[in-house]
């Protein structure tokens, strides 16, 4: 059963799903829609276009779908989009695209702590954690299951790859390379993030190549094209140093070492 406390305002146009709970001064725009089971606790404003996936939770004051504040706004049909099982904490902010059809996305099962900001376009994984405060700029892509920790700033356009822990108060300017424990500012890497593949069960050959390719990109005098070289000519290459080596290929800022 749906359930709107008397005092929101929900527009009559909105979509709730089945167990939806809108708790007391919330306001939802017409072209929202919520899926089942998600509950606003209370003074949530959703606005825009946006959806909002199945059995999150969103607690007060948090404002998703507003419009970018990015300058170069000039109108358009721009949204957000959340997936299921995701919390989003106290004060939190998730801003629309700035062009015409673009979307701002944050995936399943994420944690995104209390004053969090996630701006126009960005692509946040499923299973990311931003703790309070951390903020990301526009057209950010947070891969999979990275954790960004309180008070990180994130430059406009940076990667952050998938299982990757940024520490508190971090400055990120360049691409943050998966599986890697980034932290500082300016920002440097300190190795593996051996916890979060232990976690995650990855296995330890794959650790070990991860742990070597590590070496050789950030310890070694190497250019990055040389240290990639030198990495996919001595490594035996699996899932994971697959993904690291694409993704320094790929990268247009280059990356933290």
């Amino acid at each position: 059963m749906t359930v709107v406390h008397p005092s929101a305002v929900v527009a009559k146009e909105a979509v709730l799903g089945e167990g939806v709970e809108v708790g007391p001064f919330c306001v939802v725009g017409p072209q929202v829609v919520i899926g089942d089971g998600t509950r606003l606790m209370s003074h949530v404003v959703l606005d825009g276009r946006t959806r909002i996936g199945q059995r999150c939770i969103v607690f007060p004051f948090a404002s998703l779908g507003t419009q970018t504040q990015d300058l170069k706004f000039r109108g358009g049909q721009t949204s957000v989009e959340i997936g299921n099982e995701t919390t989003i904490r106290e004060y939190v902010t998730v801003n629309a695209g700035t062009n015409e059809g673009e979307v701002t996305r944050v995936g399943s099962g994420c944690h995104i702590m209390a004053y969090s900001h996630v701006a126009h376009a960005c692509r946040v994984g499923d299973g990311v954690i931003m703790a309070n405060g951390a903020t990301l700029a526009g057209e950010v892509v947070v891969e999979d299951l990275a954790t960004i920790g309180g008070l990180v700033g994130v430059h406009q356009f940076v990667r952050i790859g998938t299982m990757c822990m940024i520490g508190g108060c971090s400055k990120l300017t360049q691409d943050c390379m998966p599986y890697m424990i980034v932290d500082g500012n300016p920002a440097k890497v300190h190795g593996i993030n051996r916890i979060g593949l232990q976690r995650k069960n990855v296995g330890e050959d794959a650790q070990h190549q991860l742990k070597q390719a590590f070496r050789i990109m950030c310890r070694e005098s190497h250019t990055t094209s040389e240290a990639l070289q030198k990495i996919e000519s001595e490594l035996q290459g699996g899932h994971e140093l697959n993904h690291l080596v694409a993704f320094i290929r790929a990268s247009e800022r280059g990356v933290i070492k």
